[in-house]
């Protein structure tokens, strides 16, 4: 029997624990997606306790001590901190079988040497432990980056935002990681928001460009892709609950923009036309920047109204659609490439069921000189667990080309996340150790050992267009 996280943890045969301990292990990371603050990056956030640290923000944690029965007041209400952290405690008690059951222990170990596992019993001790760690320099935002050998950091950025802490991280050479906004134009999509005019009114101070039809929106757009890309940003992202398509005129995008400005109900029907031409228009824009675009698709959003309207969005209540997209996906990306206009692509979903389906239409617009131009991107949200990432590489390996993969990426709010890199190598060198041990590719360390730190860093690296400190 083995020990509990020993250091073959998920290593089953003797070739995947020589490709991780010799290949993988000691490659930076390249977290080309995250949702993690560049203000608390740029002001060194540091952490009284582990509450703050580990609880603040993470809806995964969330929602399981919610399925374990414990009450809102103890998650995200008023209770004081350690009794949070006594109630998380208890939950991972119970977490057999879930990946925060790992990642918790990973944390523990890597960051602060605890070997003790987490449950009531020790709550108290690791807390101690913990805490009196914290109050070193190493445990700072800008410290555990530095222990966790970030290469890059991409946030998450609306199109209004100043990006002064970008500015700021990107001249100060006494930070060696890069730290680079991506484009997320949610907002802008959401036209049927009630909120929308008002979102746009503010593009427009900042752009100086009155929008008031949909040329004028585009207009100001790419005035703050223009701002982003001297930042740096050479990313964009959007999330798609559903992919449409929807064809529409010029005249007819302009009256629905209008109607959007007056605050006029935007039907169904506009909705579909606005997002389509919006997301062509975008792309197009990005593939002259020479910008990689990701669609996160399948996300069904905020669907307890009552936790929603108590505490807000991103707490926990979200899964995955079951819509049917293949068809209209065919003909955005088709839109686009049509005139040659595809940008390289990420394509995500958060319901398994698309995998397949994902990872064949990335192949139908693959494009020479670009490896991999568009990617079937890595095992997103409730799939980036072991089952999860072990099909998503699979069927990568079957239906397109496993060692062009840009790999994994934390799309995580906190600072420890960084453990789920090595999650994912352990689990990618098994995938690979356990095809050579039985005699499905041959045993050359070399190429094997190319192929892990690749998919590691590499690829991602040579896919992206960053500028690296």
């Amino acid at each position: 029997m083995k020990t509990f996280l020993d250091e073959d943890f998920l290593l089953e045969t003797e070739t995947a624990k020589t490709l991780y301990h010799e290949f993988a292990a000691s490659m930076p990371i390249f977290d080309y997606h995250c949702h993690l603050s560049p203000q608390e990056i740029y002001e060194n956030r540091t952490y009284k306790n582990m509450t703050e640290l580990w609880l603040e923000g993470d809806h995964y944690k969330w929602r399981a001590m919610r399925a374990n029965g414990v009450e809102e007041y103890y998650i995200t209400g008023e209770a004081d901190d350690y009794e949070k952290f006594e109630k998380w405690a208890e939950t991972v008690e119970k977490l057999i079988g879930n990946p925060l059951y790992h990642w918790t222990h990973l944390e523990l170990r890597r960051y602060f040497d605890v070997q003790t596992v987490l449950k009531k019993a020790t709550a108290k001790e690791i807390w101690e432990t913990c805490n009196q760690k914290l109050q070193s320099p190493d445990f700072s935002a800008r410290g555990l980056i530095r222990r966790s050998n970030v290469a890059l950091i991409g946030t998450t950025d609306d199109p209004i935002d100043d990006l002064s802490c970008h500015m700021q991280l990107k001249a100060d050479q006494d930070f060696s990681t890069t730290v680079l906004p991506s484009f997320r134009p949610d907002q802008v999509m959401a036209i049927q928001n009630p909120a929308w005019a008002d979102y746009v009114g503010k593009l427009g101070e900042i752009t100086g460009i009155q929008v008031d039809q949909y040329t004028s929106l585009i207009e100001a757009l790419e005035a703050r892709m223009d701002y982003f890309h001297e930042a740096g940003c050479r990313l964009s992202d959007h999330s798609i609950e559903v992919v449409v398509y929807e064809p529409a005129t010029l005249d007819e995008l302009d009256r629905i923009v209008q109607r959007a400005l007056n605050k006029e109900t935007i039907s169904l029907q506009e909705n579909n036309q606005f997002l389509t031409q919006l997301l062509v228009s975008l792309g197009k824009a990005y593939s002259k920047r020479d910008w990689v675009m990701q669609y996160h698709i399948g996300a069904l959003r905020s669907v307890n109204s009552r936790l929603t309207r108590k505490i807000g969005i991103n707490v926990g209540v979200d899964s995955m659609r079951d819509a049917s997209f293949a068809v209209p996906l065919s003909q955005l990306l088709d839109e686009l490439d049509r005139d040659q206009q595809l940008p390289k692509t990420i394509l995500y979903s958060l319901n398994q069921n698309d995998n397949e389906m994902l990872a064949a239409m990335a192949g139908n617009f693959q494009e020479g000189g670009t490896p991999s131009k568009i990617q079937f991107g890595s095992a997103w949200w409730f799939n980036d667990h072991i089952d999860g990432m072990i099909a998503q590489m699979k069927i990568l390996g079957n239906l397109g080309v496993l060692a062009r993969f840009v790999g994994m990426l934390t799309d995580s709010r906190s600072f420890l996340s960084y453990s789920r890199h090595e999650y994912f190598r352990r689990i990618l060198c098994n995938i690979l150790g356990t095809w050579v041990e039985n005699g499905e590719y041959p045993y050359d360390l070399e190429w094997l050992g190319e192929i892990v730190q690749d998919i590691s860093y590499t690829n991602a690296k040579n896919y992206f267009n960053f500028q690296l400190k």
